[in-house]
């Protein structure tokens, strides 16, 4: 939604969805407001919760079954296996969508791998159209009086509008902009530690042919999976950053990551709010 500076300061309960990479400080600033007046959502453990829950679960049985021991238990119903997504903790998410390239480094082969991709994507959008909702449950039922999404990092690859103008009635679209630097201090750590990602499947393909030829693979099903993340993650970053450009441009403002990182409370969080609506409304 757009309004004037004063609308927003006026505005009693405060809906705000936050767009950036993982690394820029969405999270960091979600913790940095007031537990008692913030409701925090985060996309990705509703995802991880609601929309993926069955096929994490699946994944890792699937993996037990492969060891004679915990086979052996599970089809006596000996024993059962739940997964444990937090807030915090969103690894079996991560797990689940997996890496591409050779089983013996830990691989998925390209079908698994987009069918897995094909679920996130499926459930990104639900758990962004459930925002609406939850505001309303987080007022009514648990008395908060202020909300903020952290939206997961594809979000701007879901190339649906519907979705984009869902979050745009509901909340003020807010997106911390990265700084050179920045951007490449989140490219050097996400190469040192290489982690599944998500990707439009024009942008996989496109760059995954590029990254065959380049290394000489004939089968996507034999690259090193991590090798790739690394490889890609840069061209991900990049394309990435003029998407939540062009959605904050027409839904909502932009926040300099360097000026998020000195909030210190809510009240900072709203008059830096406040401060981009009025230098970037014509």
């Amino acid at each position: 939604m757009k309004m004037s500076s004063q609308e927003f300061l006026q505005w009693g309960s405060k809906s705000i969805t936050l767009l950036a990479m993982s690394g820029a400080g969405k999270t960091t600033l979600a913790n940095k407001l007031p537990k008692e007046k913030w409701f925090h959502y985060s996309g990705d453990y509703r995802i991880g919760t609601k929309y993926l829950g069955e096929p994490i679960l699946d994944n890792i049985k699937q993996q037990a079954m492969e060891v004679p021991f915990l086979k052996d238990l599970l089809l006596s119903d000996s024993i059962y296996i739940c997964n444990n997504v937090s807030v915090d903790n969103l690894a079996p998410v991560s797990s689940f969508l997996g890496k591409i390239g050779d089983s013996n480094l830990g691989g998925l082969t390209l079908g698994e791998f987009k069918r897995r991709q094909a679920l996130h994507h499926k459930a990104e959008i639900a758990a962004m159209y459930d925002v609406s909702e939850f505001i309303h449950k987080a007022e009514s039922i648990y008395d908060y009086k202020h909300f903020i999404n952290d939206a997961g990092g594809s979000v701007c690859e879901l190339d649906d509008a519907a979705v984009l103008e869902h979050l745009a009635k509901h909340t003020l679209i807010i997106y911390i902009k990265t700084s050179p630097e920045l951007n490449e201090t989140i490219i050097e750590r996400a190469k040192s530690s290489p982690k599944p990602l998500y990707y439009r499947e024009a942008f996989l393909d496109k760059n995954l042919a590029e990254y065959m030829l380049e290394n000489n693979f004939s089968d996507a099903d034999n690259i090193p999976p991590d090798d790739f993340v690394c490889w890609i993650f840069p061209k991900l970053f990049k394309s990435r950053l003029p998407r939540y450009q062009a959605i904050a441009d027409q839904y909502g403002y932009t926040l300099d990551a360097c000026d998020v990182a000195k909030v210190n409370n809510d009240d900072d969080f709203i008059q830096l709010i406040a401060a981009a609506i009025e230098r970037q409304t014509p």
